[in-house]
């Protein structure tokens, strides 16, 4: 490539703070600088901002918060001009129309848009709920059918945007392998940890867990230690909860306590749409993962190979068990689950797919 083709990324939060950015995007930029591409980043969430974004009330601090973000929206879409690819993760903006992907389209640059969720039904945090009646789901098919390429997340996404989009390619959230390699720990007991990993606003889908887990806690006793990293001010006495808030330094040394990692999810539209990606990050590291059979889930672990699935509360406790009562069992697992997403869903893998198309977008 004689020429360096420009790419201006175009997401909500900054780097390092979304797993859809991290996993989906962020971690592929320096291959794309090494092989002829110069990337910019437009952001709008800054770490300050995080707090009162999703802070409850503050309408009037949150209103110009949006002004903010409207404007630097209105910055991006002059400078698309001197870009040969716009790359949408998710959405311009939060609130509205697709007012910003569609003035994209007169600049000429060539739009790629990525999602990795259901995200046109209605889905929104509890701090904001008060604003949902400006949020527009139904711009998502806009947005598809604006773009010249979509990246879905898997299968049940695909099968959306196509009814929208012919160009739609499936590219599944990947890890880099090298990077996570499972790190030293140490026990104060014998305890065996069973671990989720989530966030603030998907802290609900770990409640999923908590019939089950009351009988695995009231079956073994402090021989389990269950832990939630995602939002360290949930509580539950009947468990012993130890829960931390997310952060990127620690996530991977918190990850590598887990001796047993879960993702629960509810059967429902919006979670058909998940990637795995919890699921995953254990799985990078060794550590045997039980998921529910929901979306792609089905397709990352074959039961009893790599990782289990369980649908109720007894499949979910006799599984757990199963890997609670055996080290051999979860050393076993644990390795296949590496080699699956090493094979399939890491940086490693695809790398050069997700290479191929910008190149073949820009040639």
């Amino acid at each position: 490539m004689s020429l360096r083709k420009k790419i201006l990324f175009i997401a909500p939060h900054r780097p390092d703070r979304a797993p859809s950015q991290r996993f989906r995007f962020e971690q592929y930029l320096s291959y794309l600088k090494q092989n002829g591409f110069k990337c910019t980043f437009s952001y709008l969430v800054s770490e300050k901002d995080d707090k009162l974004l999703y802070s409850k009330g503050r309408i009037v601090a949150k209103f110009f918060l949006f002004l903010k973000y409207f404007l630097i929206r209105i910055r991006d879409v002059f400078r698309a001009f001197r870009y040969d690819v716009v790359f949408i993760q998710r959405e311009m903006f939060f609130l509205g129309p697709p007012l910003f992907e569609s003035m994209l389209r007169l600049t000429g640059a060539c739009i790629i848009f990525d999602f990795d969720d259901s995200i046109w039904l209605p889905n929104v945090s509890e701090a904001n709920r008060s604003l949902n009646w400006l949020k527009s789901y139904s711009k998502t098919s806009k947005i598809i059918g604006y773009a010249d390429c979509v990246f879905a997340g898997n299968r049940y996404l695909h099968d959306y945007a196509i009814r929208f989009n012919k160009n739609v390619k499936i590219i599944p959230t990947t890890i880099d392998t090298e990077e996570y390699q499972r790190a030293e720990t140490v026990k104060e007991n014998n305890s065996i940890c069973i671990g989720w990993s989530g966030s603030f606003t998907t802290i609900q889908h770990f409640k999923f867990a908590e019939p089950f887990l009351k009988i695995i806690k009231e079956k073994y006793g402090s021989l389990v230690h269950i832990k939630a990293i995602g939002d360290r001010t949930y509580t539950n006495t009947e468990l012993d909860v130890e829960a931390l808030d997310w952060n990127k330094k620690d996530e991977l040394r918190e990850l590598s306590s887990f001796d047993i990692g879960i993702m629960p999810l509810p059967d429902y539209m919006w979670a058909k749409g998940k990637c795995g990606l919890k699921g995953l990050q254990y799985m990078s590291l060794g550590i045997p993962t039980i998921m529910s059979p929901v979306g792609v889930n089905e397709e990352i672990i074959q039961d009893g190979v790599n990782g289990y699935l369980a649908t109720n509360i007894n499949e979910w406790v006799e599984k757990i068990s199963l890997l609670v009562e055996s080290v051999e069992l979860r050393q076993r697992i644990g390795i296949k689950a590496r080699e699956t997403v090493v094979n399939k869903y890491s940086f490693e893998a695809l790398k050069d797919v997700y290479l191929g198309i910008f190149s073949e977008l820009v040639k």
